[in-house]
């Protein structure tokens, strides 16, 4: 922690999140206003002090649905990363540990979904579901662990060299235990980095799925659907465009930076 403070690209990273991680999780007392609610007198009325970024073609307060939008757009980057670093570490680990055919296997699965851009493989798997926020997340996460399952299968490979595995493995411990015990909690550097960096991958994808329609569904709101209404005014309702892009940019940057501050905190070269 006192190596992310001292790193100001870090320790901003840290409290773009941790500022929009507060915004989200206390929206409904801080929204001045009901998201959904449609007011036929309030169309796009620019920024001032009743309707602090303005409101939309509907008369919706943009504000308050930027704040709900982020409570969706963490909530789907959350948990397609989750999905993504379980199914990662789960095959990384059994192609690191047992090498041979499993390791084969695995890695040509690897290869073959590397080559297929990841973005249109979710397009053309979301064309045949429901749009829905969980569908979405499913979605990304079975897309998104490859990274994770090649990191963890590399760790594997160096660690499984050590002397305290293979004193391990002479005491007859169990492949499980080996795995959960010794190698994992010392591959957890990262893993860490590549989730956090993920997340920030993640917001960025449901925000052009929801762009595209093809996300999350109105009335709820999220910042890509915030996105699609305003590319019908852009040129008398800049508003509507310039502060779910603001917010997009500044929690992918966020997490960069952290992801970044983490990487270079979590090195044993740098322990300093």
């Amino acid at each position: 922690m006192r190596k992310i403070i001292r790193n100001p690209l870090a320790l901003s990273g840290l409290i773009i999140i941790f500022l929009i991680l507060v915004l989200a999780l206390f929206a409904p007392i801080i929204a001045p206003y009901d998201p959904n609610f449609i007011d036929i007198e309030s169309i796009l009325i620019a920024p001032s002090l009743s309707h602090l970024m303005g409101t939309d073609g509907l008369g919706r307060d943009v504000f308050s649905r930027m704040l709900f939008g982020a409570r969706i757009s963490l909530l789907v980057g959350f948990v397609a990363v989750g999905i993504a670093t379980a199914i990662g570490v789960i095959l990384g680990s059994v192609a690191g540990y047992y090498r041979g055919w499993l390791d084969s296997l695995i890695m040509r699965l690897v290869d073959i979904m590397l080559s297929i851009p990841s973005f249109f493989l979710i397009l053309a798997v979301i064309a045949f579901l429901t749009p829905s926020i969980w569908n979405i997340m499913i979605v990304i996460g079975l897309t998104s662990w490859m990274g994770v399952t090649r990191l963890v299968r590399a760790e594997f490979f160096s660690l499984r060299q050590r002397e305290y595995v293979m004193a391990a493995q002479t005491m007859g411990a169990s492949d499980l235990k080996i795995i959960t015990k010794h190698l994992l909690p010392n591959s957890l550097t990262p893993i860490i980095v590549s989730s956090v960096l993920g997340i920030a991958s993640a917001v960025l994808v449901e925000s052009g799925l929801s762009f595209l329609g093809l996300g999350v569904q109105a009335p709820t709101a999220s910042w890509g659907n915030i996105l699609t209404d305003g590319k019908e005014y852009i040129q008398f309702a800049w508003w509507l465009s310039l502060f779910p892009g603001m917010a997009i940019l500044l929690t992918v940057l966020g997490y960069n930076l952290l992801g970044e501050g983490l990487r270079d905190a979590m090195d044993p070269k740098n322990n300093n």
